[in-house]
């Protein structure tokens, strides 16, 4: 493909969608990512991704709609393994491996079950941005408009809540029913930026665009804006390097928030 032909590729419709949830998802990865970095909840969004390939596996064997019952799926997930956590003294790495462990095991055994051609499941494990619908983008939107305005509203509970748990709880703040709002939040993106990314991908997706703004910025504000804009920006920038270069869209915006990642901390180290 010339370089006329792969300006050409970006006007069409289906172009236009992947980039605009690019630019929603990759806003809304790096707001996320930015707690899940202070949090240390990286492990906890990496069990989720292992956990969603189950998820579509069952979708599949049971004929259901995949977006629908991936959402539904991790939001079980994700609250269930909250759940586990707070009920045993194990440790929530030793909890988050085994829900990673038996999710893979049992999406291997019944994948075996699905009748007929599997290949396309495969590629759930990579993402294929340009297969976005306007429904997932009208999604997308949707989440992002109510993580933004819950982040406004609660924004002095939140920062507290990111760095002293017992000072929010002393000061009365509702600590257990923000964690788990912030779970259904983190589940419903990651279902969906599976799409984007695939379930190898989709952690990085939500931990490089945060981990290379701590490196920049050492205010929590400013910290979570420069994470929503170099998620935007390399939204963008992977998915037009994924046209001009026939690349696979995912692992190329992943690839764009490495090399950013990469020259902030070259410049970290110089300073």
């Amino acid at each position: 493909m010339n370089f006329a032909d792969s300006l050409e590729l970006f006007s069409f419709p289906f172009m236009q969608r992947a980039i605009v949830g690019g630019i929603l998802l990759g806003i809304l990865g790096g707001i996320l990512g930015s707690f899940v970095v202070l949090r240390k909840l990286s492990l906890f969004g990496n069990a989720l991704g292992h956990a969603a390939f189950l998820g579509v596996v069952l979708a599949a064997l049971l004929e259901l709609p995949p977006t629908a019952s991936l959402i539904g799926f991790l939001l079980l997930v994700g609250l269930g393994v909250i759940y586990l956590i707070e009920q045993s003294n194990l440790s929530s790495d030793t909890v988050l491996s085994i829900v990673v462990a038996g999710s893979v095991a049992l999406a291997t055994i019944c994948f075996d079950f699905i009748p007929g051609y599997r290949g396309n499941l495969l590629s759930v494990l990579f993402g294929d941005i340009l297969a976005i619908s306007n429904t997932d983008l009208i999604l997308l939107g949707a989440l992002l408009a109510v993580t933004v305005g819950g982040l406004i509203l609660t924004l002095p509970q939140q920062i507290l809540l990111t760095f002293n748990t017992d000072l929010a709880k002393v000061r009365g703040i509702p600590v257990r029913q923000y964690q788990y709002g912030f779970v259904i939040i983190l589940s419903v993106a990651i279902a969906l930026a599976i799409r984007v990314v695939g379930i190898l991908l989709v952690n990085a997706f939500l931990v490089i665009p945060a981990a290379t703004a701590k490196l920049t910025c050492d205010r929590f504000l400013p910290f979570l804006i420069i994470a929503a804009l170099l998620g935007a920006i390399s939204g963008v920038t992977g998915m037009v390097l994924s046209g001009l270069f026939n690349l696979p869209s995912g692992p190329s915006i992943v690839l764009v928030q490495l090399a950013a990642f990469l020259v902030a901390m070259s410049f970290g180290r110089r300073g």
